[in-house]
């Protein structure tokens, strides 16, 4: 992190440039948007864009309140499911959940709005702190819960209103986890993370100790000996490196450091950035830290990829999207070597990459593109210690369809797990019902753990 864009000039841009590149991506509904937004649903009975939602919230009753002037009802709709709808309505991929599902999804027509007509309904309860949940009798059973991000956050909160005290223990300076270090700080505007956290904590029953590590601090063993019930919601920390020549250059970085400096950063024209960007993978994190790099001044920012545009794991919304703020996406061609001068980057060596019976293979040609700055964003990796003897598949925590691990009385959810989706609505969903596991578990005095093969 300290050697986060080394030798590389920031203040590229005049102040106003700022403020305006990193304004809200898409600024709330008013009144009359939203009304006229509502109406274009069709109140579906079996409605498909429900089913799509990973936290099922009932979204044509929603969306009917808001037609009828009654967005606090409707905020209570969609907090009854989703406790962090309002980070959800901004960050979530619309565009392949419900909107995708939604029938007016056509060639001729475009799906009801549901991810702005979500933040609207929300905004307005949180703007003034209307609570619409009160908590249940004290049951004198107190969670510990690992990680302050989207899965923690939402486990901590249905366990207060169940009545339970939450613990909630995280590594960082600051609640939030994905939400205040992960999203570009355009689809977050005005420390939008810290504002849910504070109207969730405002239920009463949750206490959050930041830089608390696990592993460092204290042990799964600990925990399991001083709580009543231990939920785990890790979120992935660790991040893949290329493993090639060249990595170790002044202006190599991780973009998931890059986003979380920029997130922090108090003036962004304070955070370095190349002239000649180059960002290497296909998913959300290569693109938010594209487009993030092209709106604090770069020249040139290009992502590549080592496979089709079809296979990348951002949508094709937010690739459009990146191509509209002046990002070159190339496909088909994979890093070789990271080429240095004085020390610091000069350019990038790539592979030209195809589809043979199947499989990548590399065609004999390379390539190089001139860069002063490369930001690795291929993938994050799931890295902890004293979790003891519970049971991992494929480097990820084992849980079962209500969350348990293969540990009497401990949860787990969201990405550290191997049913994580690597989306934030998921695991709000993992998060919510491992607290509602949790509750029927400490009611009947346990239950058995997940069988692990």
């Amino acid at each position: 992190m300290d050697r986060l864009g080394s030798g590389i000039a920031g203040g590229r841009l005049a102040p106003a440039d700022y403020e305006r590149n990193f304004s809200d991506l898409h600024p709330r509904f008013d009144r009359h948007e939203a009304l006229v937004a509502a109406d274009r649903c069709y109140f579906c009975h079996d409605a498909p864009c429900m089913t799509a939602c990973p936290t099922a919230i009932d979204i044509p009753l929603f969306i009917r309140q808001i037609s009828t002037a009654n967005p606090l009802g409707a905020a209570r709709t969609i907090f009854s499911q989703n406790s962090l709808g309002g980070m959800c309505a901004r960050v979530c991929p619309t565009e392949t959940l419900c909107e995708e599902a939604c029938v007016r999804h056509t060639a001729e027509d475009r799906p009801v709005e549901i991810g702005r007509l979500q933040r609207y309904a929300t905004d307005i309860a949180m703007e003034t702190g209307r609570q619409f949940f009160a908590r249940a009798p004290e049951t004198g059973k107190t969670i510990a819960v690992v990680g302050a991000g989207p899965a923690g956050l939402a486990c901590a909160h249905r366990a207060a209103l169940n009545g339970h005290t939450a613990i909630v223990f995280d590594a960082r300076e600051k609640p939030g986890g994905l939400n205040e270090y992960g999203i570009a700080a355009y689809k977050a505007a005005d420390d939008f993370a810290q504002r849910e956290v504070d109207y969730l904590l405002a239920i009463g029953g949750i206490e959050i100790r930041n830089g608390h590590a696990l592993g460092r601090d204290f042990s799964l063993s600990d925990l399991t000996r001083d709580y009543d019930a231990v939920f785990l919601g890790l979120g992935l920390a660790g991040v893949n490196a290329l493993g090639l020549e060249g990595e170790d250059l002044a202006g190599v970085d991780d973009a998931v450091d890059f986003i979380a400096a920029l997130r922090q950063a108090e003036n962004k024209a304070d955070v370095p950035i190349g002239r000649r960007v180059v960002v290497l993978g296909g998913g959300m994190t290569a693109i938010d830290a594209a487009i993030q790099a092209k709106l604090l001044g770069a020249e040139e920012v290009t992502i590549c990829y080592r496979r089709g545009k079809d296979q990348m794991n951002a949508s094709e919304y937010e690739q459009d999207l990146a191509a509209s703020k002046g990002v070159l996406i190339r496909h088909w061609l994979s890093p070789k070597r990271i080429l240095g001068r004085d020390g610091a980057v000069a350019g990038i060596e790539l592979d030209y990459t195809a589809l043979r019976d199947g499989h990548l293979t590399g065609t004999g040609e390379t390539g190089v593109i001139a860069c002063d700055q490369v930001l690795k964003a291929i993938g994050q990796s799931f890295r902890a210690s004293g979790l003891g003897t519970l049971a991992m598949e494929r480097g990820r925590i084992v849980i079962d369809e209500h969350c348990r691990t293969s540990m009497d009385g401990v949860y787990a959810g969201g990405d550290c797990t191997n049913r994580g989706e690597d989306l934030t609505v998921q695991a709000v969903a993992h998060g919510r019902d491992a607290a509602d596991a949790i509750h029927r578990h400490l009611a009947a005095a346990g239950q058995p753990a997940v069988a692990v093969a």
